[in-house]
């Protein structure tokens, strides 16, 4: 791809360059997908940020991802990147990207729970960023297999305000030991890598060492919870079930 020389590219030009048509161009930069391009008079003028950003995009959907799936990926990416940085930060990311939302009405996602769906409830999903609100009325379920847990939990007799507590606090938990193994990733592995100046003959492996993290991580946490899980009944229940009745 050659470099997009002052005053830039129309859109008509920026769509030839990269092989698509006009109107897709302007769908995604109605998605948010592009930023703006720079003005000259009334004319939108487009440069390398432009360019690398739809190249990532027929790449994603080449690959199978969804249109939303790219929405999240380039949503988190740094402004001015562009390039082999853009197609770094795409594979570094990819890894992690959450589930497919699900998009139900209201009355659906209360039959579901098997509790009365009411506006404080649904406030309190909201914040928790369980349940994201859409102009037409409907709800986006942002994350369905916690939402799922979520149900399980409340089938059991908890009330659905308590599951919404305990939940607050287990994110902030896993928030934090997410922050642990990034940072740990960040200060070796990356660092070297950096401090290398990011050599192409690196990436490879670097992307690997990312691959492995969410499931040596993963494994980690579920026997750390569960050892605690263990603790935590045996000093919580231990003596309920030792008192008389």
């Amino acid at each position: 791809m050659t470099a997009v020389t002052e005053p830039g590219l129309t859109i008509d030009q920026l769509a030839a360059r990269v092989g698509m048509t006009v109107r897709n161009v302007r769908a995604y930069a109605t998605r948010g997908l592009l930023p703006a391009p720079r003005l000259r008079g009334r004319t939108g003028l487009y440069d390398e940020e432009h360019l690398a950003r739809l190249a990532l995009i027929q790449e994603m959907l080449a690959d199978g991802y969804t249109l939303a799936a790219v929405e999240r990926v380039l949503a988190h990416a740094p402004e001015g990147v562009t390039g082999s940085g853009l197609a770094l930060h795409r594979a570094l990311l990819t890894p992690w990207l959450p589930e497919e939302p699900e998009v139900v009405d209201r009355e659906t996602l209360a039959a579901r729970a098997g509790v009365p769906l009411d506006d404080e409830l649904l406030a309190l999903l909201a914040e928790l960023g369980v349940v994201r609100p859409l102009e037409d009325g409907r709800l986006s379920i942002e994350s369905p297999t916690l939402l799922r847990a979520g149900l399980q939990v409340v089938a059991l007799g908890i009330p659905p305000e308590r599951v919404v507590a305990a939940q607050r606090q287990v994110a902030e938990h896993a928030q934090a030991a997410a922050r642990v193994y990034v940072e740990l990733f960040r200060d070796t592995v990356w660092r070297e890598f950096a401090d290398a100046g990011q050599p192409e003959e690196e990436r490879s492996r670097v992307l690997q060492a990312v691959e492995r993290v969410q499931p040596v991580a993963s494994q980690a946490m579920l026997a750390t919870f569960r050892l605690a899980m263990a603790e935590a009944v045996d000093a919580a229940l231990g003596e309920e079930l030792g008192s008389p009745g």
